[in-house]
């Protein structure tokens, strides 16, 4: 038995692990598949005490690596890191890329992750050419676009409940130089953050900005845009990055006390940030791993929330609820004294395949939250109202807190995607805690 718990630490579950090489025999007998453990609620945590959860992080090979068509396929453990070590010095790199390293091919399709150039890139599932899966009754797989699509459509985000991924082929991105080239563009309300966002994705591939979520009044929602592109060789250090790599230098060594990040101090933080980047702004060349991976650069630094842990809210508001919504939805950030250490706005480009993929077109919001028990649920709650009058919806990796009813109503597609479970797993053989809490699985 060991403790198993997301990023978030949020909640905690009692659990069996298997872990090996051979990932047939290690998900057999099991009822769901963890990774690295990076989704940060309970995603990847058994739905009761006791229950055998496989770990891939030993099934890490790769199968093979088309250097010539920037093809790659390998086991499901593979990570983020590896890939890109891998991978950059041929001039490839993952197609979509998450704001950590730290995550396994398989979670990267379980979760059918976005990156700041969804835009213009869709999910990484919009790449995946094909994936070997262990359904609940053994059976080994292969499902992709134009084989078992349904089942491969369900797979994409279906946060491991379709089937146990043993491997995974996908189509990479090429590029000239990997060093890149950003701009940094302050805004100084919520208004004008949207406005430049949106007009940074017209004309960059990758887009992001970081908002101050517990500022008010003129201030609402201020901060700041940040483009990306790859460089072009000429205009960028002929050193690999590889042999610069940002490393984790920095490490929380314990958990810290909970008033280290309250409303106080992140209002603190949230004021020194955007003036320390309303200074640098401008266009400069930087570490890949700076702009795509900034907080691994710090050691668990999820300890920095103390014992308590925190829980994350990403949701996704539709453009056609108009960007009233988006104000009203800060509004209720700051009502709740909702301390955000980290707040990340992106847009977001054309809904993907995955039955239960996250994005769609309009603005996404991820907030970094305190766990404070009951006021914390509060403000989740108040959040997926908003949510539900736009139209919107939450992304799966990244809850803890919301209420199945909730889900039910911001989710049309669910029938779909139980209609698929139904067919390959009528026993509910494969569940998670996330299962149980939002779709009503059994513990």
């Amino acid at each position: 038995m060991t403790r198993l718990a997301g990023w978030g630490g949020v909640p905690a579950v009692d659990a069996r692990e298997r872990v090996g090489e051979s990932l047939p025999e290690v998900c057999r007998p099991a009822s769901l598949t963890r990774g690295l453990g990076r989704s940060y609620g309970d995603a990847s945590l058994p739905a009761r005490t006791g229950a055998i959860v496989a770990s891939t992080r030993l099934g890490d090979r790769v199968l093979a690596f088309d250097r010539v068509a920037g093809v790659l396929r390998a086991e499901a453990g593979f990570r983020l890191s590896q890939l890109e070590e891998l991978t950059r010095p041929a001039g490839w790199v993952s197609p979509v890329v998450p704001g950590t390293r730290h995550v396994t091919l398989g979670g990267m399709v379980a979760s059918d992750i976005h990156g700041k150039n969804h835009h213009v890139a869709g999910c990484f599932g919009a790449h995946v050419r094909s994936l070997v899966l262990q359904v609940a009754d053994g059976r080994e797989l292969e499902v992709g676009p134009d084989r078992e699509s349904e089942l491969f459509a369900a797979t994409l985000g279906g946060m491991g409940l379709t089937g146990h991924i043993l491997e995974v082929e996908v189509a990479l991105l090429a590029i000239a130089c990997p060093w890149l080239v950003i701009e940094v563009e302050p805004a100084p309300d919520l208004g004008a953050l949207v406005a430049r966002l949106r007009a940074a994705s017209r004309t960059w591939p990758y887009t992001v900005a970081w908002a101050d979520a517990l500022s008010r009044g003129a201030r609402l929602g201020r901060g700041i845009v940040i483009k990306g592109r790859w460089a072009e060789p000429g205009e960028a250090p002929a050193t690999s990055p590889l042999h610069s790599r940002v490393d984790s230098r920095l490490a929380v060594p314990c958990n810290l006390p909970s008033w280290v990040l309250g409303p106080t101090s992140v209002r603190i933080f949230d004021a020194l940030f955007y003036r320390a980047h309303c200074w640098s702004a401008g266009r400069r060349v930087v570490h890949p791993d700076r702009f795509f991976h900034a907080l691994d650069s710090i050691r668990d630094w999820n300890r920095l929330y103390g014992a308590r842990g925190f829980v994350q809210h990403q949701s996704v508001l539709p453009d056609e609820a108009g960007d009233e919504r988006i104000v009203r939805y800060f509004e209720t950030i700051t009502r709740h004294s909702g301390a955000s250490f980290l707040t990340v706005v992106k847009d977001c480009g054309a809904e993907g395949r995955g039955l239960l993929s996250f994005p769609r077109p309009g603005i996404s919001v991820a907030l970094d939250l305190p766990m404070r028990g009951a006021a914390t649920q509060a403000l989740v709650d108040a959040l997926n109202r908003h949510v539900l009058d736009a139209g919107g919806r939450i992304y799966l990796a990244k809850d803890a807190l919301t209420r199945r009813e909730d889900f039910a109503a911001m989710e049309p597609r669910l029938a779909a995607f139980d209609a698929v479970r139904r067919l390959w797993d009528p026993e509910r053989r494969l569940r998670s805690a996330l299962s149980a809490r939002l779709l009503g699985d059994p513990a």
